[in-house]
């Protein structure tokens, strides 16, 4: 498979779009952080420390998904018209599911927007509890939805091209295998 963000000598380069038409995009993910049942109780009690964490939580995700392009080296900037992050306690984790959509009309996708709403969603939670519980932090991404108009393996081959420009080998490796 030929990854599109690298050159005939193997250089990083930002992907030429401007020959694609401009088409409705749309793109999901989701994720999930794990912590204490007590931490748990905390958020959905409201008793945090810092606040409404989760709607924090929220505002942060749709502040990350419109940052993307800062944040990811070779992510075009999009016209992001739609940005929903989502965001519930679940017992059974137990810990915070986070859920995100984001939607452009555009030449490129919006999956690493969706991706990173919900990362930044999830640190937010993280940084907001962090004090009430030390063992905080195991987190989950993973792209559900990819893009309206392209197919799964075409999402999956962007989504880890992306991930071994911006450095995260191990990350893309799994998200290989899973995919």
């Amino acid at each position: 498979m030929a990854l599109t963000h690298f050159d005939d000598t193997g250089a990083a380069h930002m992907v030429d779009v401007s020959d694609k038409a401009s088409t409705a995009r749309i793109a999901t993910a989701e994720g999930h952080v794990r912590m204490a049942p007590e931490t748990l109780a905390l958020i959905a009690e409201g008793r945090a420390g810092k606040g409404d964490v989760l709607g924090i939580a929220r505002l942060a995700g749709i502040m990350g998904a419109k940052q993307t392009s800062g944040l990811i080296p070779l992510c075009h900037p999009l016209p992001i018209t739609k940005v929903s992050v989502d965001l519930t306690t679940d017992a059974s984790l137990p810990g915070v599911r986070i859920s995100a959509t984001v939607k452009t009309t555009g030449q490129t996708g919006v999956e690493m927007e969706a991706l990173s709403a919900v990362s930044i969603a999830a640190l937010t939670v993280y940084d907001m509890v962090k004090a009430a519980d030390k063992a905080i932090g195991s987190m989950n991404l993973e792209a559900a939805v990819p893009c309206a108009g392209f197919s799964a393996e075409l999402v999956d081959r962007a989504i880890h091209e992306h991930l071994l420009v911006a450095g995260h080998f191990e990350v893309a490796e799994r998200f290989s295998a899973e995919a």
